[in-house]
């Protein structure tokens, strides 16, 4: 018969056999039954089989596939939780460190904004200049860090299951998400820099 994984998900693959139950000594013995009958219905009916073979066989709690499937899973699944928690919090950090940076930039640059104001930029203008400057930093940052993670998601690998370490996908979906909050970093403060009133600026410095 086809190997199986007996001990879980993440457990080594092992060759099986069929032999035959008279020539073993079990202390224990697990059933597994795949029936298209409602649970209820098929527990009743095992119980019957197996007591008019032996009527003082215990029978223990019966589980469901997708029980035992989701208890080998349990640690890593806490595991990716907990990762994700963590990853969720350094992106809002990230974000805060974005928006912080660049409203203190533009607070440093409302003369130099008021003045490229005066002189007929539009506010359309000051918003891409603004929001391309700081993607322009975002940009650099991200594909730094996405060069860093190929080699940190080799040490993840162990957690994984199904999924390759690598997947362009998963890399792919990340970098948007990134893109995307910094972006919304940088536009705040941005659109901030739109309302800047040359006068007021030029009167201040």
């Amino acid at each position: 018969m086809g190997d199986i994984r007996e001990y879980g998900l993440d457990s080594p693959v092992t060759p099986q056999a069929y032999e035959l139950y008279s020539h073993q000594s079990f202390t224990d013995v697990t059933l597994i039954i795949r029936s298209a009958v409602s649970e209820a219905s098929l527990l009743r009916r095992a119980e019957q089989q197996i007591w008019a073979v032996d009527g003082g066989v215990p029978i223990s709690t019966p589980l469901r596939m997708s029980e035992i499937i989701s208890r080998s899973l349990a640690q890593r699944r806490f595991t990716m939780l907990l990762l994700g928690g963590f990853g969720a919090l350094a992106l809002l950090l990230a974000a805060i460190g974005i928006y912080g940076l660049m409203s203190y930039t533009i607070e440093r640059r409302t003369s130099e904004i008021g003045i490229r104001l005066a002189l007929g930029a539009t506010r359309a203008d000051i918003l891409g200049l603004v929001s391309g400057e700081g993607m322009l930093r975002v940009g650099l940052g991200l594909f730094v860090g996405l060069a860093a993670s190929v080699g940190v998601t080799r040490l993840l690998s162990s957690q994984l299951f199904a999924v390759s370490a690598l997947d362009p996908v998963i890399f792919a979906v990340v970098f948007a998400l990134l893109a995307g909050v910094a972006l919304l970093a940088c536009y705040i403060p941005a659109r901030r820099a739109m309302q800047v009133d040359p006068l007021i600026s030029l009167r201040h410095e």
